[in-house]
């Protein structure tokens, strides 16, 4: 990903990113991908996916800490209040003139729109979950989620 996308960017993101399912053998797939991109890039980064309140899959990379952890479970209540992604969410209230913390009347400490969250959609049965990474800059974050799942849908 080049540049800072759109607003419309990201929804288009979101629409084509979509699964027919999404089991267990799936999260662990996806997971392994994320791993395997972080490792290459020697990210520091952990990552989480998760199905409804369970979750499915969790790694820590080296250079990553509990704080990531943290952020991990901030950016995932965002996608799971709003239903798109953490990076979309802050980009709208962005294009609004305003910021996540100043108009969303939530608790910064319990959510985060920052890049790294994505929500796992399931075709007929809407956001069913969630993936998410922490350890890089934000946009690098989703950027780094959006190539995963574009890579294990075979898109890319």
């Amino acid at each position: 990903m080049t540049g800072t996308p759109t607003i419309e960017e990201l929804e288009a993101q979101e629409l084509r990113l979509v699964f027919d399912q999404f089991t267990h053998d799936d999260a662990w797939a996806l997971g392994s991908l994320l791993v395997e991109l972080a490792r290459d890039r020697q990210a520091p980064v952990a990552i989480d996916i998760r199905r409804g309140s369970q979750q499915l899959f969790h790694a820590a990379l080296p250079g990553s800490t509990p704080d990531n952890d943290a952020w991990i479970d901030r950016k995932r209540r965002v996608v799971e209040r709003y239903g798109a992604s953490s990076y979309l969410v802050g980009a709208r209230f962005r294009a609004k003139g305003t910021t996540f913390e100043d108009s969303s009347r939530l608790d910064p400490d319990t959510y985060a729109a920052h890049g790294g969250s994505f929500p796992i959609t399931v075709m007929g049965a809407g956001v069913i979950g969630t993936v998410t990474v922490s350890g890089l800059p934000q946009l690098e974050d989703h950027a780094m989620v959006v190539e995963a799942l574009e890579r294990f849908q075979g898109t890319l």
